[in-house]
């Protein structure tokens, strides 16, 4: 008996749902705050070493692609947060219907842009 699968998979054409989104855009951005945590504690070293350094870390939020990386810090920490707080209260057994979970997903995703764009007002 031959199986009627699909040679070819047109990834252009598969739509992920909302939750699948909110899930893998949750490990991207616990990812970036791997890679942000050896960021953000070279500059605090820095700025720990002497009232000079301090100067010098300081003068670099000067620069807007400094900021940029901050924001963009930030906001993984934002959305990483917002999104583990839903798994959380997902894990309790709360949301696990699927239009639960379309809604919280995308509540989640209203939360964080709101943050990200409040987080970029402060940072500039």
């Amino acid at each position: 008996m031959k199986k009627q699968r699909p040679v070819h998979l047109d990834l252009q054409t598969i739509r992920f749902p909302a939750t699948a989104i909110a899930s893998i855009l949750h490990r991207v951005s616990g990812v970036i705050m791997l890679f942000a945590v050896g960021i953000l504690i070279w500059l605090l070293s820095e700025s720990l070493a002497s009232p000079e350094s301090f100067a010098g870390v300081q003068s670099l939020f000067d620069n807007l692609l400094v900021k940029f990386v901050i924001w963009g810090i930030l906001t993984a920490l934002g959305y990483h947060l917002i999104v583990g707080i839903r798994h959380l209260i997902m894990d309790a057994g709360c949301w696990e219907e699927l239009p639960a979970g379309i809604a919280s997903a995308k509540a989640a995703f209203a939360l964080s842009f709101a943050f990200s764009i409040i987080v970029g007002v402060w940072v500039w």
